[in-house]
């Protein structure tokens, strides 16, 4: 029985990835999530909350909600700089930000004196459901 279950499931993944990749399915109904909002960078020493090493040099961001290994495209609107990050850890628990990136990322991302810039985030991960997605201003 969990082998048809199985089966089924792995056959719709690949048609829905099929479908993508011809273009008859856009990236909405595909699940795009989108968020905009403030970024600030951490150097974490320890484990993430998903239990792996804390490396400040890799490109990794906490969020609050959305599934660890999630790869989530950031781009700092001040300059236009876009970095694909690794969702690893939860976070931020300051009020009004989004995710918190690694000090790799926000040197690529142009911020790391600053600390603090306004960011979109956006990913078209198939596993968000619909209560992650929202379209920025």
């Amino acid at each position: 029985m969990k082998r048809i279950v199985l089966a089924r499931h792995l056959s719709r993944v690949a048609l829905a990835g099929a479908l993508l990749a011809a273009g008859v399915v856009s990236g909405a109904q595909a699940g795009v999530y989108q968020q905009c909002g403030k970024a600030s960078w951490y150097k974490l020493g320890g484990t993430t909350a998903s239990g792996e090493r804390a490396n400040p040099n890799q490109l990794t961001a906490a969020h609050r909600s959305l599934p660890f290994g999630t790869l989530v495209d950031v781009t700092n609107l001040a300059n236009g700089k876009t970095v694909t990050v690794r969702i690893n850890d939860r976070g931020p628990f300051a009020k009004g930000r989004v995710i918190d990136v690694t000090w790799a990322a926000a040197k690529e991302l142009g911020f790391v004196r600053r600390g603090i810039t306004r960011v979109k985030l956006s990913s078209k991960a198939g596993k968000i459901s619909s209560e992650y997605k929202q379209i920025c201003q």
